[in-house]
């Protein structure tokens, strides 16, 4: 069974804080885990020359703020026996993080979703996205106002994701885990498409429909077999009753399916692509994140080095 051993919450928003960390405090308390809050402020362009000229150390004053900060949001653990360790630093939030979980092996990282700036933030990527792509760790995108327990948990998984090697086994024990430990139900999903159907049925490379029919028939039997192979050692199969498959672009079968049957949770792989291909491909898993308003649990193949030094 998955345990986390060692937790890393980042308090860089105060919208939803309270009820996030209320999750992190019991997903810590549950895996026996050491829980440490952080947060990163943003260094003050013109310290250095007030520091000079008035020996005024505006960085420092700003962490000290925020440890404050810190100290009295998780006072209400602490009075309670629950150890919760606290820390700031300056410098870009995810670039912190992810050293931070480098440097002290954290093996899990929880967050409150950014609110989507849309251009800006597929242009440049937001805290969030890029923490998706580049920390070594699971991360878990937390939503504002979410309640501390799980009742509902889907895996999203894709047997025929040939770059991950033993991703979707990581997120069907992941999500097992959690599942069982919150004594949460598990659904599993896996969504399919036939890669060029709208050409095949209307574009310039149009067939007859009793062919396009064969070939959707028999993509669909290619995936149902890889899903039943892939759940198997798990005593699951598509004819179980929590195991579904469907045809569709995966981000938006995902996140509707989790909205109608009301998941608290979507554990998915993400392969952390960055620079063109990040900006231009992305990945299902920040799709996922832009359209559910579920919590997103994302894993990384084993093996998966982060950019970040």
């Amino acid at each position: 069974m998955k345990r986390f051993k060692n937790i890393l919450f980042l308090a860089d928003r105060e919208k939803g804080l309270s009820a996030s960390l209320d999750r992190a405090v019991e997903t810590a308390k549950t895996n026996g885990a050491r829980l440490t809050v952080m947060d990163v402020t943003a260094d003050i362009g013109l310290a250095d020359y007030i520091q000079r000229t008035y020996s005024v150390d505006l960085n420092a004053q700003l962490r000290e703020q925020r440890m404050q900060f810190l100290e009295t949001l998780t006072q209400p653990y602490t009075d309670k026996g629950v150890p919760v360790y606290t820390t700031v630093t300056s410098g870009i939030p995810f670039i912190e993080v992810v050293r931070a979980v480098q440097r002290n092996a954290h093996d899990l990282v929880i967050k409150v979703a950014e609110h989507d700036s849309g251009l800006v933030s597929s242009l440049f990527g937001s805290t969030d996205m890029h923490l998706m792509r580049k920390c070594p760790c699971p991360v878990w995108i937390d939503r504002a106002g979410d309640e501390p327990a799980y009742h509902r948990i889907l895996a999203a998984v894709d047997p025929f994701d040939d770059e991950s090697g033993n991703l979707q086994r990581l997120i069907l024990d992941l999500a097992t885990s959690l599942s069982e430990r919150e004594h949460a139900t598990l659904d599993v999903m896996h969504a399919w498409e036939l890669p060029g159907e709208s050409m095949l049925a209307n574009g310039r490379a149009r067939i007859p429909r009793a062919e396009l029919d064969l070939m959707l028939e028999a993509t669909k039997t290619n995936h149902r077999e890889g899903l039943d192979a892939l759940l198997s050692a798990y005593g699951l199969s598509t004819a179980s009753d929590n195991v579904q498959l469907f045809k569709g672009r995966p981000a938006q079968i995902i996140s509707g399916y989790a909205s109608e049957q009301e998941h608290d949770l979507i554990v998915m792989g993400t392969l952390g692509r960055a620079g063109i291909a990040g900006l231009f491909i992305g990945n299902t898993a920040e799709e996922v994140l832009r359209e559910a308003q579920t919590a997103v649990l994302t894993v990384k193949p084993n093996g998966f080095v982060t950019p970040i030094a």
